[in-house]
This record gives C-alpha cells, structure tokens and sequence, in this order.
C-alpha cells in the first residue's frame, strides 16, 4: 500500500486506482490486487509491452482508462493477462502500432473499447479491424471510434461483432458506406454517424439498415447531403423510417439551389429527374441515333443520284466532249511549235 500511495492514489474503500499525471513511463509494477477500476492518464507512457500487466495479480480489473498517454505502441500480449476486463479506454493516444494480438491468442471479456482520436494511422486501423474479424472481441457490445479523421472503413470490419449493440463514427470524413456490412449485427441497437461527410446513402446499406430489428437510433446529423436524383431512396427511407434520430433537421448542403432544404421536404419534382442521369447509357443512345441519322442520309444521297441518272450521264457527257476540245487544241499548238516550217508560216502569216 505504501508502494501504491507512492505512484499513485490508491483507494481501497471504491476498489480504485488513479495514476493522473505521475509522469510515469511504464505500468506500475506493483498495483493492488483489489483494484477494479485503474486509471493511468496524463503521463508519458509511449508503449505497452507484453506482460505490462503481471499475470494474476489484477483479476478483478473490469475497468482500465488509459487515455491520453502518449501511447504509440501496444504489443502483441499487452492485455492479455486481465481476465475480469470489461472496459478500455485508448482514446486520445497516437498510436502507430497495435498489435491484433494484444488481447492474446484466446477470447477476451471485453465489452467497451474506446478509441476516439486514436486512429490517425492508417495501418493503425487496419490493425484494429484485423482484431475485430479475428473474433477475439466477439464480446464486445460498444465501439467508439469517433474523431479519427477516417474516410473509408475496411471492408467486413464489423462482421465479427455479434454483441455489439453501439457503434460511434461520429466526427470523422467518411464519404461513403459502400464497402462497409452491417449484417451479423443482430443486437446494434445505436449507430451514429453524424459529422460525416455523407453525400448519399444507396439502397444496399438502406437495406441493411431495416433488416437490423433491434437499430433504432441512428444519427445523421451535420453532413454534406447532394441533393440530386440520386437521394430519391434516402427521402423515401427517411419518410417511412423511425430509426433516424432528428430526421427533420436533415438539409441538403449542395447545388446551392437546393441548399439549407430539409430532406423531408424534397418532392421529385425539386429533383427534375425526368431525364435519365446515366450518362454512360445516354451516350450510348446518342451514337445509336447519329448511326442512324448518317444512315439515312446515305440512302437518301444514293436515291438523288439514282432517279438522275440520266441528267448526271449527259453532263458527265459534255464535260468529257469540253475536255477533249480542250486537249485537242493545245494537241494543235504543240504540232505547230514543233515543226519550224509551220512556224516560220505562223509569223509571216500577215505578210
């Protein structure tokens, strides 16, 4: 106890150790074997090694708040050896490496993970998803993973989560869910998504989104809405769905003509969708249509020429005839020139 006084605030009475701002570098070797809540915050902890955390000697440690250390590395076996862990707390590290394995080999209790802020790194989240696809969080019922600046998710991250009940993705960039698979979650009850920078949600993930029975709060919020033809399926869900949390605050961010409308609000006919928007199709029938057009003109050119025939004959005719007097009088010329009797002739012609 003296030891634990020494690093940190031990409280016995509410089983709870508080290391804020200890300057510490590395766990404490020595923490209490009551202890079920430990918070180590505010220091300069750079990583997590295998067997931070001596085996057995913390089996009632439910609740671990490691946020805001200077975290960049936890290791393959780090967490291993909490076999009462419910909650984690990660937030506000900048981590650059985290092992799939941190948990260990085998399964882990764990069922909140926070890691808001600390997914900066690209690979950093790759990690993670190889972890959650791995099953060793089969557990876990929250996941927050919100303000990491993340623009697309791995695909199939969340497919191993069949406890999960809560997913924060708040107050990042994602531009879209294409790739993203929300099947398996039987139990998510809560999905927010809000400060994104969500365009449009396609029908694909409007299904998934009414095949989860239990989702019935979702958040949208504070994203950048393209009203176009392409969100018909979203006003449509949007009308006829209880899930979404503030719907009628939805506004549409762009073209400008649209801009501040509520979602709700949108009729097809503020769309104009009359004219179809694939392009692709649309060339493909203009060229058809110019293919034909050209036909046509073809044909027309050859029936002229052959209804014709006749007057297109007699004047092929007479430029033959004008062209052969033609020659036939510079043929004359050069026999002249070419004999110097009929030249001297030529010139004294006027005597």
């Amino acid at each position: 106890p003296d030891s634990c006084q020494t690093l940190c605030d031990c409280l016995e009475t509410v089983k709870t150790v508080k290391c804020v701002d200890r300057n510490l570098t590395a766990v404490p070797p020595d923490l209490p074997p009551y202890v079920r809540n430990l918070f180590i915050t505010g220091n300069p902890l750079a990583r997590l090694p295998a067997g931070a955390f001596p085996a057995q000697r913390l089996p009632d440690l439910s609740a671990l708040n490691l946020s805001g250390n200077h975290l960049r590395a936890v290791e393959a076996g780090a967490l291993a050896a909490l076999p009462a862990l419910r909650q984690l707390d990660l937030s506000g590290n900048p981590l650059v490496s985290l092992s799939p394995q941190a948990f260990g080999e085998g399964g882990s209790p764990l069922e909140e993970l926070a890691l808001r802020g600390a997914l900066r790194d690209h690979g950093v989240l790759l990690s993670l998803a190889a972890m959650l696809q791995s099953g060793t969080l089969r557990n876990l019922s929250r996941l927050e993973l919100a303000d990491n600046g993340l623009l697309l998710l791995p695909a199939g991250m969340f497919t191993a989560l069949p406890a999960l009940r809560e997913l924060d993705l708040s107050n990042n960039s994602l531009v879209g869910l294409r790739n993203v698979s929300f099947q398996g979650l039987g139990q998510l009850q809560s999905l927010d998504l809000s400060d994104n920078s969500l365009s449009v949600l396609r029908n694909g993930t409007l299904a998934q989104f009414r095949s989860l029975p239990a989702l019935r709060h979702i958040g949208l919020g504070r994203n950048a809405w393209v009203c176009d033809c392409a969100i018909e399926d979203l006003v449509a869900w949007l009308k006829e769905s209880d899930q979404v949390e503030g719907k009628e605050a939805l506004t549409c961010a762009y073209p400008d003509k649209m801009l501040g409308k509520a979602l709700l609000k949108i009729n097809s006919s503020d769309l104009n969708c009359s004219v179809p928007i694939d392009l692709p199709s649309q060339l493909q029938t203009s060229y058809v249509f110019l293919g034909i057009v050209l036909a046509l003109i073809g044909a027309i050119f050859l029936l002229v020429l052959y209804l014709n025939r006749k007057g297109i004959k007699k004047w092929m005719h007479n430029i033959r005839d004008a062209c052969r007097d033609h020659m036939e009088g510079y043929h004359y010329r050069y026999e002249i020139n070419a004999d110097p009797r009929l030249t001297n002739l030529s010139s004294n012609s006027d005597v």
